[in-house]
């Protein structure tokens, strides 16, 4: 059943919807996928560079996962995670939100995962020639051949789902009128695009160290079981 919500209100006294890691989190992974690709496509020494923004992915996704329980309300996937009935409550203009569109959410749901393999097969990609991914030489060869042509397919699934997402943001900015891109750079919605009676997400020193706290156990595991040779 969808879930009820307030009306929407006429003001426009922005709420804080995204609280910083998050946003980091997103501008950051930004870079990262953009790095990716770039250098994947130069090919030869910067495939060393590819290898680093493939780990910086797979952090970045690991937190994010993590942050979709830990993370302040809005950013939690209980929160924004929604069936088919609010999907299309939502697609007949009958159901508001301040956070993610159901919609949108399932969006999120595919891009982590598919980031997720991609920067997981990765790790045990090779080309044969050149490069390889970190834990390549840790498992048998058909498996590494496997995993990259796995990585070579998801490729293509990625690049898809990151144009969506692209023609999405733009379908909001000029259909909607709800400038997305600058509400991840702020934080905050007009009250006016959201539920009345919406509580602004926590932001403030408690969740920044709850984040960096995830991050450095993220980091430990990953230098414990990635890096050593």
């Amino acid at each position: 059943m969808p879930r009820t919500t307030f009306p929407r209100s006429s003001a426009t006294r922005p709420i804080r919807i995204w609280d910083a890691p998050l946003r980091c989190f997103h501008w950051a992974l930004v870079i990262c996928i953009i790095g990716a690709f770039t250098t994947a496509q130069l090919g030869g020494l910067w495939m060393d560079w590819h290898v680093r923004f493939g780990l910086a992915v797979l952090v970045l996704v690991v937190f994010r996962l993590v942050w979709g329980v830990l993370g302040s309300h809005h950013a939690r996937f209980a929160n924004f995670v929604r069936g088919p009935g609010a999907v299309a409550a939502y697609l007949k203009g009958t159901l508001t939100t301040a956070g993610h569109s159901p919609l949108a959410s399932w969006s999120v749901v595919l891009m982590l995962l598919s980031l997720l393999v991609q920067a997981g097969t990765g790790l045990f990609a090779t080309d044969g020639i050149l490069i390889e991914g970190p834990l390549a030489h840790r498992v048998d060869p058909g498996v590494s051949d496997t995993l990259t042509g796995i990585h070579q397919i998801n490729k293509i699934v990625l690049l898809a789902l990151i144009v969506l997402h692209l023609l999405a943001l733009l379908w909001y900015g000029l259909v909607k009128r709800q400038p997305l891109v600058r509400a991840m750079l702020t934080g905050n919605k007009p009250a006016g695009q959201i539920p009345e009676r919406t509580a602004p997400a926590q932001d403030d020193w408690r969740l920044w160290l709850r984040a960096l706290i995830v991050l450095a156990a993220i980091l430990a595991v990953l230098y414990g079981w990635v890096l050593p040779n």
